[in-house]
């Protein structure tokens, strides 16, 4: 992989001394992927994360807990009319 080539495509200047430090880095990078790749993976199964996940599901249901109400709700509108909330026109 040509560092220039990729700092040119995504419109980056970087020096001749960064170019090199990056391509080394880069090549560090590629030989430990390299490594990798020896590694026997048969009957592991394959993950998106390292420790089990599940989804937690609720029962949907409405609670009075956090009932908010509708003076509550308009307690803190900057201006209100009618039990409802104003709102500056957007629309022309």
């Amino acid at each position: 992989m040509n560092v220039r080539d990729v700092a040119r495509l995504a419109r980056i200047h970087l020096t001749d001394e960064e170019v090199d430090l990056y391509q080394d880095q880069v090549g560090q990078i590629l030989k430990y992927v390299e490594q990798l790749k020896t590694i026997d993976v048969d009957g592991i199964e394959p993950t998106a994360h390292a420790g089990a996940v599940f989804d937690v599901i609720r029962e949907d249901k409405a609670s009075d807990e956090h009932r908010l109400g509708q003076e509550k709700a308009i307690a803190n509108a900057p201006a209100s009319a009618h039990g409802q909330i104003k709102m500056p026109k957007v629309v022309e």
